[in-house]
């Protein structure tokens, strides 16, 4: 009989809590493991947004697989599939691991992965800069890359206008990002104590400034993405 550790991750502390997604993942693994006559002796839920790369309960799940010759399961290995931080992760901690929705997958298979996953962010990356060199060589005043106005004044453009913005917006939160986590877990919850603890500790906004209660909103509903 083969013993599992279950890992399963949700993107916001509200789906954490209500089950949303996290409830298909369980039933996903724990189906697997029946049909398969396996034995879940574990399991970690990691609540945080899929752009961190710092992903603590993962670490503490392959540990405990690792430690107990245990295999690793996760419910879906097709969506993380771009997320190279994970992939390699996954595949230099020498744990055994089985994904529900590709149990197929294998060492080899999650090394491609993550070797597909960084080239396709590299070009995403080198496409956003070209997008934005072009966009400002038209003229076009980006603003606020969190706001929706500017969104709006990129539209009247092209499409590659809305895409750089996007992404230097995506590109601004997920820099923040392991910084309001770490507000959070001491206890910086919500959205007034957050802008405070930023502006005491000299982060600036998007747009260089300060930070109030509806930017930070603005930037959690970014990483909750």
């Amino acid at each position: 009989m083969c013993r599992v550790v279950a890992y399963y991750r949700v993107s916001t502390e509200g789906q954490g809590r209500s089950g949303l997604g996290l409830e298909a993942q369980q039933r996903a693994v724990e189906a697997l493991c029946a049909g398969r006559g396996w034995t879940i002796i574990a399991a970690f839920t990691e609540v945080e947004s899929g752009r961190l790369a710092d992903r603590p309960k993962l670490t503490e799940a392959l540990h405990h697989a690792k430690v107990t010759g245990a295999t690793l399961i996760i419910a879906k290995l097709d969506r993380l599939s771009r997320n190279a931080a994970f992939l390699l992760q996954l595949q230099d901690s020498g744990a055994k691991f089985i994904a529900a929705d590709m149990p197929e997958a294998c060492n080899l298979t999650v090394g491609i992965m993550a070797l597909v996953a960084q080239q396709e962010r590299e070009a995403i990356s080198k496409r956003t800069k070209e997008a934005l060199a072009a966009a400002r060589a038209r003229g076009t005043k980006l603003g606020n890359p969190n706001g929706a106005e500017a969104l709006r004044r990129a539209a009247k453009g092209n499409g590659a206008s809305v895409a750089a913005i996007k992404a230097e917006a995506d590109a601004f939160a997920a820099d923040l990002a392991p910084t309001v986590a770490k507000l959070r877990a001491e206890g910086h919850a919500s959205l007034p104590a957050l802008a405070r603890e930023l502006n005491a500790g000299g982060f600036q906004t998007a747009r260089g400034g300060r930070w109030h209660p509806s930017s930070v909103r603005n930037l959690l509903a970014r990483l909750s993405d």
